[in-house]
């Protein structure tokens, strides 16, 4: 008889549909009348591009992005024919021709792009990219005014949308928000009656101006904090714990882990937990990071390694933390953003980095 998977699993990751759909909604109400899209690439910010769209497409989404050719195939597979779908990254050089049967809109973010969605017969509906201070994707300067200049060449050409990407959002008094977003509002200019978009997540919050008609909102959507330094506006949405595979008393000036890089400073007792940086838990995260056992906050003691991080629990009841008992590593108290600035990175690299050896519980948003 085949045992439980979450009984065999060394971590369980918890992911709420519920709060996805509530954050999504939110946002969509914080922008009407423009539209609020949801982008999914990057298999949903780590957390499952056809569970987090399905979900979505039920509250009522109608587009979606992804970054890639192969998403935007597979997102089609399991979304079918209504939605929108669009790929930031646009047809690489020979994959034009794999569009229009999965009934992908590709962002076309250079003349090459450009020159290769012309040679298809009949090319469906496009988005044109135009860097607005990002340089990153989308035409320069230089290209865009090429482009307008040459119209004609584009007659056959139909556009779903006006895209670019703003640089700082995060910070909303930095000077490029307000020059790209006029940079942007003189692009518009050259194609009038065009969906137009510039705001993602955080531009949402830098006001109705940004907004267009169409946001993009993605790591928002996951419970990262679109406005760093302020309260957080969106639900969370991961709950992640792991289990203890041993529990041990030491002794003062014994290490703990890889290159005695811990000594303890006087007896106590760890709990080693089966997640390391295979399952992306950080490396960076080492001498920095915690859990919660029994509602007490506990550190992470030495070096992350590969599939194993151990904890300080010197202060917890030992019949509280037994083998197979969890430690919460990531939950209401102690979200990705917390995690991302003990280990001095970003709550969009905790998302992703979350491992597929963790089982993984949905829980169902509510569709009525």
């Amino acid at each position: 008889m085949a045992s439980d998977p979450a009984a065999r699993a060394a971590a369980i990751l918890d992911i709420d549909l519920g709060a996805i759909v509530e954050n999504w909604r939110g946002l969509a109400g914080r922008v009407m009348p423009a539209e609020c899209a949801a982008v999914v690439k990057a298999d949903a910010y780590g957390l499952g591009a056809d569970r987090v769209a399905d979900a979505l497409a039920a509250a009522g989404c109608r587009t979606f992005f992804v970054a890639t050719l192969d998403e935007g195939i597979a997102l089609r597979a399991a979304l079918g024919p209504a939605p929108e779908i669009a790929v930031f990254n646009g047809p690489l050089p020979g994959t034009a021709g794999e569009y229009p049967p999965h009934a992908l809109t590709p962002v076309l973010n250079d003349p090459g792009q450009i020159e290769r969605w012309l040679k298809l017969p009949c090319p469906p509906p496009a988005m044109l990219q135009v860097d607005t201070g990002m340089s990153r994707l989308g035409l320069s300067p230089r290209e865009f005014a090429a482009v307008c200049g040459d119209r004609s060449r584009l007659g056959t050409l139909r556009w779903s949308a006006l895209l670019s990407h703003l640089a700082c959002a995060d910070t909303p008094d930095h000077a490029l928000n307000a020059a790209q977003l006029a940079r942007f509002a003189e692009a518009r200019r050259h194609f009038p009656g065009i969906r137009a978009s510039l705001a993602a997540s955080s531009g949402v919050f830098l006001g109705s101006a940004y907004h267009h008609d169409l946001v993009r909102p993605g790591a928002a959507l996951y419970g990262v904090n679109p406005q760093p330094g302020r309260p957080n506006p969106m639900r969370q949405v991961v709950t992640l714990k792991g289990k203890i595979i041993q529990v041990r008393d030491v002794d003062r000036g014994e290490s703990v882990g890889y290159g005695a890089a811990h000594v303890m400073t006087g007896p106590g007792r760890l709990a080693t937990v089966a997640v390391g940086y295979a399952d992306g838990w950080l490396r960076a995260l080492s001498h920095r990071g915690s859990g919660v056992i029994a509602g007490q906050r506990v550190p992470l003691l030495g070096r992350v390694s590969m599939d194993l991080a151990t904890f300080d629990v010197s202060a917890i009841d030992p019949v509280l933390m037994r083998p197979g008992d969890s430690i919460e590593l990531l939950g209401p108290g102690y979200g990705v953003d917390d995690a991302a600035r003990d280990a001095g990175t970003i709550g969009y690299e905790i998302l992703t980095s979350l491992g597929r050896r963790y089982h993984r519980l949905y829980r169902a948003a509510n569709r009525g």
